[in-house]
């Protein structure tokens, strides 16, 4: 495919969301596939809205994710000489007209249209007025917007949407609309245009709610002469109630930057957005960068909305549970040597870091990161669920304790006698300690669960984990010699 050239254009009016991700992540993905362009282009012309916070959080957001752009980021409002030129030759040549009909005016004829039960369209008054008028009513300064001129003759365009075909608008169904605003600042639908054709863009590929504008931008492409590129609109991504997503309505859990506060890899989340509306021939949910762009097409974009299923409030599945599953997968599977820096400052971050984890037990830290990581969904759990291992000063679950240490009351003298056990295990490896904990439970006539379960409380406080006897070797025997003897002393039984 020749000369492909696309572009991210967010409004900077708040944060970088999952939907705007997910539009940022398939442009991406095929300029990367078709070794064309990507262009980040930040459509700051909303002045009031418009914030430095929100072009920084797009652009950091759009860094994390690794989704890097070739040119830009360009600023729509710095082109708007160009936009009023267009406006000003749309004018001139016949496309455009001024129109000094007044907000009363038009409400009027709304409700007029109303009490008969018809619907509105802009009459087109002031496409009729005579050049003198025209002239005269600038001479009195009378403000105007500028209109289009929709053909009048009984055609229509077409649409051929990549993902949801031939899309056919009436020209008599598509009112003058507005490109110019009475205080001189172009519209979107004009600025987009001028700066798609400046930019030389190939393909749009947005959301499916900006359908409604194609025809009419559609019809600017061409009265400015320039050829329209291609449409592809995305399906959208709605919340569990089906209602389009917004930071607005759905808080922090819809944008990038909690992601990447609450341990996602990026990658990760890439991987689950690609998944909302898309999907490969196979269906398989875990794709590397390589292979997304590889496997990438249009015209695998569903025409269905897809849902995200985040769980509100829910402090361990926060979000979509396929996020979190697609995140800890690669948690698990990832190279323990490039997860182990990502590790080190989450424990830096919570105070739980020492210098030597770098230094003479490295290997010791990349054995135990390797160790713990099969259950853990975020990078958080890291500090979180994996304290015990970094730290004496741990929590014990109220759950744990009742199940495991509270279970039979001579736990309170045998978890003692089970330290001075361990104490004395040289080396102190998993096969080991296994011998020594299974030998003592059998010479008490307990079955070796009671004392694994109650040892795996006692050393971290939890429930599950991995086996039992790798924990111990990954604590050492000095603390877990220590931590049984104080869960003893401290469990009333």
């Amino acid at each position: 495919m020749d000369s492909v050239r696309v572009r991210f254009a967010p409004s900077p009016t708040g944060y970088l969301h999952i939907g705007g991700a997910r539009t940022a992540l398939y442009n991406w993905l095929f300029a990367r596939k078709h070794g064309g362009t990507f262009i980040l282009r930040i459509e700051d012309t909303d002045v009031e809205r418009s914030t430095e916070e929100s072009i920084r959080e797009i652009i950091d957001g759009l860094r994390w994710l690794g989704l890097d752009w070739d040119e830009g980021p360009y600023f729509q409002s710095h082109y708007r000489h160009e936009h009023q030129a267009a406006a000003e030759r749309l004018l001139q040549e016949g496309h455009a007209y001024r129109c000094f009909c007044t907000k009363e005016e038009r409400e009027e004829k709304r409700k007029q249209a109303e009490r008969a039960q018809a619907s509105y369209q802009y009459d087109r008054t002031c496409r009729y007025l005579s050049a003198e008028e025209v002239a005269a009513r600038l001479e009195r300064g009378t403000p105007y917007v500028v209109r289009f001129k929709v053909p009048e003759e009984d055609g229509a365009v077409v649409v051929e949407d990549i993902v949801y075909g031939t899309i056919t608008k009436r020209y008599r169904d598509i009112e003058d609309f507005v490109i110019v605003r009475s205080d001189g600042f172009p519209l979107y639908l004009l600025s987009n245009a001028v700066d798609d054709i400046r930019d030389r863009i190939s393909h749009v590929i947005r959301g499916q709610d900006g359908l409604a504008n194609t025809p009419r931008q559609i019809l600017i492409y061409r009265a400015l002469g320039a050829t329209p590129p291609a449409f592809a609109h995305m399906s959208l991504t709605l919340d569990p109630q089906r209602a389009k997503i917004s930071k607005r309505r759905h808080g922090e859990v819809v944008t990038v930057s909690f992601y990447k506060e609450h341990g996602f890899l990026p990658w990760a989340l890439c991987n689950f957005l690609l998944l909302l509306g898309w999907s490969t021939e196979d269906n398989r949910e875990i794709l590397s960068r390589r292979e997304a762009i590889e496997e990438f097409s249009l015209e695998r974009i569903s025409k269905a909305n897809s849902v995200f299923n985040y769980v509100k409030d829910d402090p361990k599945f926060f979000t979509d549970p396929r996020a979190l599953s697609i995140n800890s997968h690669y948690l698990r599977t990832m190279d323990v040597r490039e997860l182990c820096p990502l590790v080190a400052e989450e424990l830096k971050e919570a105070g739980l870091w020492k210098e030597e984890y770098q230094g003479e037990r490295r290997e010791w830290f990349e054995k135990t990161v390797d160790l713990i990581r099969t259950r853990y969904h975020t990078l958080k759990d890291f500090a979180r669920l994996g304290r015990p291992y970094f730290s004496e000063d741990f929590p014990l679950s109220e759950e744990a304790v009742e199940k495991n240490l509270k279970k039979d009351p001579r736990l309170k003298d045998w978890l003692p006698e089970l330290a001075d056990r361990l104490e004395a295990v040289d080396p102190f490896t998993a096969e080991a300690v296994e011998k020594a904990v299974r030998g003592y439970a059998e010479e008490k006539g307990g079955k070796p669960g009671l004392f694994i379960n109650a040892a795996r409380a006692a050393v971290t406080g939890q429930l599950a984990g991995p086996g039992l006897f790798e924990i111990l070797e990954a604590i050492g025997r000095a603390s877990t010699v220590s931590r049984l003897r104080r869960a003893a002393e401290r469990i009333q039984l």
